[in-house]
């Protein structure tokens, strides 16, 4: 499909152009009025960076060599989600971006889960406990940049109020130190 000029002028003057909407709410209008696509375009730009930059990491071997160093700490089930918890938070304050946080250490846990013989839930659970959960509060995270941005707040002030959030990745790491609901899989002969 072929788009004509007057196609294309309408997209990059919709993209470009601040949209004002008045209503008798002035909450709702500041809302309302914020910008438009063009005020989503630094979130835009940061997801691009930090994709870029973990493409870059991968190609560069960085993350495998990672991933083995991390790997040698994980002598047993408790380090393996200690080590998959510490790469989700440690990524999410290096790469800027939340995706990343939870593609990169998926792929590189993946085996080691498997070799354990770990149900594939128990990496699924742990990656959102601790990579998706977690960006919002680090400042410079696309989600934390967005969320401050949208609240009006900083991360500093919210960040103690979202205890679920802070939270969450010690309570991945207590199940995972009793054993409670880890499960294993059944290899049927």
């Amino acid at each position: 499909m072929v788009l004509s000029e007057s196609k294309m002028q309408s997209i990059v003057s919709a993209i470009f152009t601040d949209t004002q909407i008045t209503t008798n709410n002035e909450k709702l209008t500041e809302l309302f009025s914020a910008g438009g696509m063009k005020g989503m375009l630094w979130t835009i730009f940061l997801i691009i960076c930090a994709m870029v930059f973990g493409g870059v990491m991968d190609a560069i071997g960085a993350l495998s060599r990672i991933t083995k160093s991390l790997l040698s700490l994980a002598s047993n089930i408790f380090g393996l989600f200690a080590s998959t918890v510490v790469s989700c938070l440690g990524l999410n304050a290096i790469a800027s971006d939340q995706y990343l946080a939870i593609v990169i250490p998926g792929k590189m846990f993946k085996k080691a889960f498997e070799d354990r013989n770990l149900a594939p839930e128990n990496l699924s659970r742990t990656l959102e406990d601790s990579g998706t959960v977690t960006s919002v509060l680090i400042p410079w995270n696309t989600c934390g940049a967005y969320q401050s941005s949208v609240l009006g707040v900083g991360v500093g002030e919210y960040a103690a109020f979202a205890v679920f959030n802070w939270l969450s990745p010690f309570m991945t790491l207590l199940f995972a130190a009793f054993r409670i609901k880890i499960r294993q899989i059944i290899k049927k002969d």
